[in-house]
């Protein structure tokens, strides 16, 4: 695969002609790194000042809540961007853990680089804007949505809005009882739906940890 086939991968250079994104390659400074399995690629409270972007592999990826009563392992595969968004605005740090679950190859861009693509590269900047502007609405949307009925559905809200990629494996580390209170129910509710969720094949429960082989079927 070239070059030019690795950026058009992603979001940001979708749409470029080839004449544009040969001026790309040309004018910026590109880094290429590996990441062998098991390397930690970026950490939570990183400086977030340079664009990663996955080409090739898997990525483990944590997040914690901030009272650490709640932890979110997801698995994210190439093409995969790792926060652009986390580039700009007053915090400029991830909050996410990456790590490499495989060989992995990345192509990195410092901000420097970034502002000079958003200058002279017109499709670029308007691929930025959206992607920015679309990651916006769907945050002010949340507030809107129609308020769960069941427990049930207040459960699966609690999984996705916790989770970065809404679908794939994921795995939350928390206690029932804390579940429970974050839900303000009482923990045998909060356990027995959970096991009727089991029963369902929708996840799998364990002491401290719940398994969801796959996010988007809880919506089933």
């Amino acid at each position: 695969m070239t070059i030019y086939d690795q950026l058009t991968q992603f979001t940001l250079f979708q749409g470029m002609s080839r004449s544009d994104l040969m001026e790309v390659v040309a004018h910026t400074r590109l880094g290429f790194v590996k990441g062998s399995a098991g390397k930690r690629i970026v950490k939570e409270g990183d400086d977030s000042s340079t664009l990663i972007l996955m080409t090739h592999g898997e990525l483990e990826c944590e997040t914690i809540s901030d009272d650490h009563q709640c932890r979110v392992v997801e698995r994210m595969v190439a093409p995969y961007m790792i926060q652009p968004e986390r580039s700009f605005g007053m915090t400029q740090k991830y909050t996410s853990t990456f790590k490499a679950l495989s060989d992995c190859n990345f192509i990195t861009i410092d901000k420097q680089e970034i502002m000079l693509l958003l200058e002279t590269q017109l499709v670029f900047r308007l691929n930025m804007l959206n992607m920015l502007a679309a990651d916006a609405q769907r945050m002010r949307h949340r507030a809107w949505r129609s308020a769960p009925k069941t427990l049930r559905e207040r459960i699966v809200r609690f999984f996705f809005s916790r989770c970065i990629y809404p679908a794939g494996a994921k795995t939350f580390y928390i206690l029932m009882k804390q579940l429970a209170n974050e839900l303000n129910d009482s923990r045998l509710d909060i356990s027995n739906a959970l096991n009727e969720m089991e029963k369902d094949g929708l996840l799998n429960l364990y002491r401290g940890r719940i398994e969801i082989p796959m996010l988007e079927r809880l919506l089933m």
